[in-house]
């Protein structure tokens, strides 16, 4: 299976400053009756200007990724933490049970650009955490580097079988998917920026992504791009039911 989610399929949600196009990925497979995929629940490509608050709000049962590429937001929770999120320091939010935060883009360090990702937990109510990781370098070029996942090898921890890494391809490089010692899994193959031909007969650009499952193509930069991978093993347990994870059928 190699299906293409072109932009065409996301929801556009504009309140003054904050803007994101949301990804359900399972709305390519009307027959799974899922908004999501497998573990995957829902990705949201976000630019939001310097200076806007998101207020306070709640999560329940997700497991949340900040991932920025620009920007600069100052971070507070209902856990007590207060940081500087960036494109080299990364928060992943077990929301579990009960969970609040707030974010405030910073004035002095341009618009924001990233990925919110919501990921579904093995089971409900699971305690609240929250974790950081500061990137050694910005952009991982031309080699896959672990993000977040279940296992130690991942600096982020995901509470379910999902796994997440990233890349940047420099242009006229290709590269294959990476090889895995775990049963029955797929990929969503996300171009967070740039333009990359697979196959030599199929081109994905920003925002674009791609479902596989059973194939192992090629994929060459058409130019440099930014590539974000997600992994779900499709037979896994998982709850369905969070805040905003959770399917919405």
């Amino acid at each position: 299976m190699l299906i293409k989610i072109d932009n065409t399929i996301k929801y556009g949600k504009q309140h003054g400053g904050f803007g994101i196009q949301i990804l359900y990925p399972g709305l390519m497979l009307p027959e799974l009756n899922d908004t999501g995929y497998a573990t995957i629940g829902r990705i949201d490509q976000a630019r939001i200007t310097p200076g806007t608050l998101i207020p306070m709000h709640h999560h329940k049962n997700d497991e949340i990724l900040t991932y920025l590429r620009s920007g600069k937001v100052k971070h507070k929770d209902s856990e007590g933490h207060s940081d500087i999120i960036s494109n080299q320091k990364l928060m992943m939010m077990n929301a579990g049970s009960n969970f609040f935060h707030e974010e405030k883009t910073l004035e002095e360090d341009g618009t924001l650009e990233g990925l919110q990702i919501f990921i579904r937990p093995e089971v409900d109510g699971l305690k609240p955490q929250v974790q950081f990781h500061q990137l050694s370098e910005t952009y991982s070029i031309n080699q896959w580097r672990k993000i977040a996942g279940k296992g130690d090898d991942y600096p982020l921890q995901i509470r379910s079988n999902t796994w997440i890494m990233d890349m940047q391809l420099q242009k006229g490089e290709e590269m294959f998917l990476p090889e895995l010692s775990i049963e029955n899994t797929s990929f969503l193959f996300y171009v967070f920026k740039g333009e990359i031909q697979f196959n030599a007969n199929v081109q994905i650009n920003t925002g674009e992504s791609t479902l596989i499952e059973n194939e192992n193509p090629i994929f060459v930069a058409s130019e440099t791009t930014d590539i974000v991978l997600f992994i779900t093993q499709t037979d896994a347990k998982h709850f369905d039911g969070g805040m905003y994870s959770g399917n919405l059928q």
